[in-house]
């Protein structure tokens, strides 16, 4: 397996928990590495930090380049479905309070949460629970840029939280097949969720790997491999196209296996059956120079019903006795 590791940052913020301050006063929130205690459960698909996977018989680690090239692997490739019947209410009111970072709910929603895990040196309103951020310093991982984020009617489309998984394109390569329940859980899944430069999401679109990449080359292995992370969780798959960029991506990045889904087993072909028995012993001495193993094969030769006399008949074939065979 390669040593290369691909950039792991946006894993940390899935074990990390807003910090909620009581009081009067705006909080200024930095990254933290505690987390909640005694979270509520939720389900493994929709907060599950990044682990050890099981692909095929090989236990692989889906944060190295090799790891999510065996991800990709996995992936079943597919034409786009229709967008047909697409439409983002598909996946539940924008921003509820599904999960937290750690995992359960705390009354903010999805989209603060988010900006609390990507921003740092933040503030936040006391009014809201200190849910809703006012400020903060995003280092953008798309761009590479640092913008300063203020809450605003004017400014707050400066940062953007995009899904890395588009919610058109996941509807496009399986979501259709999801329950409307999953479709939410994928729209606010943390792992499908970065705080990133405005404009820049805007350019992205709802496009997948094969049209749109990360500007900052530096990020784009991570990117890809988020994405393969998402699509193997909710059960989506990729294009060829798709496939082949994301493939082309990691192995930039130092992944040296294959992305080739696994070949099918070849069938094995059923034996040949035993040839028939076609040794008189026992049966009797045919008519003549003809010779049926069976009534069947004398039906097969349109002989059948044989008579006693007529070439083919055995005496053998003939069950009652009374001199007509294969009646």
């Amino acid at each position: 397996m390669s040593a290369v590791k691909i950039d792991k940052s946006w894993v940390a913020g899935f074990a990390t928990v807003a910090v909620l301050f009581a009081g009067g006063c705006t909080a200024t929130a930095q990254p933290s590495s505690g987390s909640a205690s005694d979270p509520e459960q939720v389900p493994s698909t929709t907060v599950q930090v990044p682990g050890e996977q099981t692909v095929g018989e090989a236990v692989v680690d889906p944060t190295t380049a090799d790891g999510a090239l065996a991800g990709l692997a996995a992936l079943p490739i597919r034409e786009r479905a229709a967008k047909n019947g697409y439409d983002r209410s598909q996946f539940g009111q924008a921003w509820t309070d599904n999960v937290t970072i750690a995992g359960g709910h705390n009354g903010c929603d999805t989209r603060n949460d988010i900006l609390k895990r990507d921003l740092v040196y933040i503030t936040t309103d006391p009014m809201s629970r200190d849910c809703t951020v006012l400020s903060g310093t995003l280092d953008d991982v798309y761009t590479g840029k640092t913008i300063r984020f203020v809450r605003g009617v004017e400014t707050s489309s400066a940062v953007q939280i995009d899904h890395v998984v588009a919610l058109s394109d996941a509807w496009q390569k399986g979501a259709q097949e999801l329950d409307e329940a999953t479709r939410r859980n994928l729209a606010n899944d943390p792992r499908n969720l970065q705080a990133v430069d405005g404009p820049t999401n805007q350019g992205k679109s709802d496009a997948d790997a094969s049209a749109w990449l990360p500007p900052n080359l530096a990020y784009r292995c991570t990117y890809v491999t988020r994405q393969i992370e998402v699509k193997a969780a909710y059960r989506l798959w990729v294009t060829q196209s798709e496939h082949d960029a994301m493939a082309r991506e990691l192995a930039s990045c130092g992944a040296t296996g294959s992305a080739s889904p696994a070949p099918e087993p070849v069938p094995v072909p059923a034996p040949a059956p035993a040839p028939a028995d076609v040794s008189p012993a026992g049966a009797g001495v045919p008519s003549g120079d003809v010779f049926y193993a069976n009534c069947k094969a004398a039906r097969a030769a349109g002989a059948a019903p044989l008579h006693r006399g007529q070439p083919g008949y055995r005496a053998a074939m003939d069950g009652d006795g009374d001199g007509v065979a294969c009646e």
